[in-house]
């Protein structure tokens, strides 16, 4: 199939208004009265962010869900997204059939709609780009650079289980059960941003980054962009019973510097409750350190590093 065919047939169906129906060369993004638009974007390749071996509709959700954890980190809910695709010559039509099923799958979950993009072949792995747009009331971003020292250091979901996943492909030995095994595998293939929670962090986050790089290494951003030092007290990093079964002692360690969680670190007022875990404080000077039972941990990594 030639570029316009592909599109025509696997595109065109998941397109929005604004969208012409993917037959001109831009869109319209639709506007919310009293609302900013809010735009990040981000790439998958395979072989570092995921397997050629992965269902396509896992590598179509993925593809989206890394995007929406940097909106739902401003307080943003996705709205709309561009996908640019660089296809290998291997790519069938029955992969593309997946894909498209993925798109429309977590089109229908966060009520998201294609806006348009890119296809085109290379002679490279496959890569996706998403380009992913949001809506955040007014003046109600959240940014990084909002930390003060006092606040509490807070994070949605469990960290690490991706990063498991990514082992146990890796051939990293374990005795987990079947369950477990696939549990963590399926973190790493399909994130679970924490979309639903954006609209709560609004007016109580001071700052807010998602985590996809590893916490200690993104909440080093917020520490930088703030001019402060953040503390995070290892006992208190949500962890998921699959993940302690795995790692073990080294769980922790292992965990805060695994990346491509997509959850949410915010700092915040203390004593804050909602779905989100306490697990740390913001105080003067820089840089972030991890403590277990008070005493600060040396790691041999701060997180993924991309180049």
């Amino acid at each position: 199939m030639d570029e316009f065919s592909i599109i025509a047939k696997y595109f065109a169906p998941l397109a929005g208004e604004g969208a012409f129906g993917l037959k001109d060369d831009a869109a319209i993004v639709p506007q919310r009265a009293g609302h900013d638009l809010v735009v990040t974007t981000d790439a998958i390749t395979e072989g570092v962010d995921f397997f050629a071996f992965d269902p396509a509709d896992s590598i179509a959700r993925k593809a989206l869900r890394v995007n929406f954890s940097d909106l739902a980190a401003k307080g943003a809910q996705p709205a709309h997204y561009l996908v640019n695709l660089s296809l290998p010559h291997s790519i069938t039509e029955q992969w593309l059939a997946g894909f498209a099923q993925g798109l429309a799958q977590d089109q229908k979950e966060f009520g998201v709609t294609l806006l348009g993009g890119d296809t085109g072949a290379t002679e490279g792995p496959l890569s996706i780009a998403v380009t992913a747009f949001g809506f955040v009331p007014s003046g109600q971003i959240i940014r990084r650079n909002g930390a003060k020292v006092g606040d509490h250091v807070y994070v949605t979901g469990s960290i690490g289980d991706s990063g498991g996943g990514l082992a146990i492909f890796k051939r990293e030995n374990h005795n987990l059960s079947e369950t477990d095994r696939d549990s963590l595998i399926a973190c790493y293939r399909v994130p679970q941003p924490p979309v639903d929670v954006a609209p709560s962090l609004r007016g109580i986050a001071q700052a807010s980054v998602d985590v996809s790089d590893g916490l200690i290494a993104d909440l080093g951003h917020i520490a930088s962009a703030s001019g402060v030092r953040i503390v995070v007290e290892g006992e208190r990093v949500p962890l998921s019973a699959p993940l302690m079964a795995f790692w073990g002692d080294k769980a922790v360690q292992r965990a805060v510097v695994a990346g491509d969680d997509y959850q949410i670190a915010f700092t915040a007022p203390p004593a804050l409750t909602g779905p989100f875990t306490h697990i740390g404080w913001v105080e003067a000077g820089q840089g972030v350190s991890l403590t277990l039972n008070g005493a600060e941990v040396a790691l041999p990594s701060r997180g993924y590093r991309h180049f």
